[in-house]
């Protein structure tokens, strides 16, 4: 075909018919045609061309996914409030890292956060237990995550 030829001449539109009657996919007529299934989707909308579908079947059955809990912003949320709510004393004062580590003996079970200036002779990380499921001892999953540190700029 050349490129200004039209993609549906009177013969592809009588192709299209005939295989949509017969039960072919438009996967299956796009090929037999020669044009994308996008284009014979366009068309049978165009043409008001629908399968018949009776309403005694019922839709296909789809196996119900396993629910368990996203770990998002919501399972975060939930677990700094937990945090919050227990607040001791303690937690006002400067985090003590007593089990520093190197990068590369930081798993897991080890607080990551940063001690010093990453590529200083002093650098580590605090080593410290972390709280389940967060990456940050107690100490400095407060200084991480502090509530209201997001706020509003008035615009003036």
């Amino acid at each position: 075909m050349f490129a200004n030829a039209p993609t549906w001449t009177t013969a592809r539109i009588d192709l299209l018919k005939s295989h949509f009657e017969a039960g072919l996919s438009c996967r299956e007529i796009a090929a037999s045609i020669g044009v994308s299934r996008n284009a014979v989707i366009g068309k049978l909308s165009r043409l008001r061309l629908t399968r018949e579908t009776t309403g005694d079947e019922p839709p296909p059955n789809r196996p119900a996914k396993e629910r368990r809990p996203k770990p998002g912003p919501r399972r975060q949320y939930e677990m700094l409030r937990v945090v919050y709510r227990e607040k001791d004393p303690a937690d006002d004062a400067a985090v003590v890292s007593e089990h520093r580590c190197s990068l590369f003996e930081l798993n897991q079970e080890r607080c990551r956060w940063p001690i010093s200036t990453p590529g200083a002779e002093d650098f580590c990380f605090c080593g410290n237990t972390p709280l389940k499921g967060m990456p940050y001892c107690r100490g400095h999953t407060r200084l991480a995550y502090r509530p209201g540190s997001r706020q509003r700029v008035a615009r003036g």
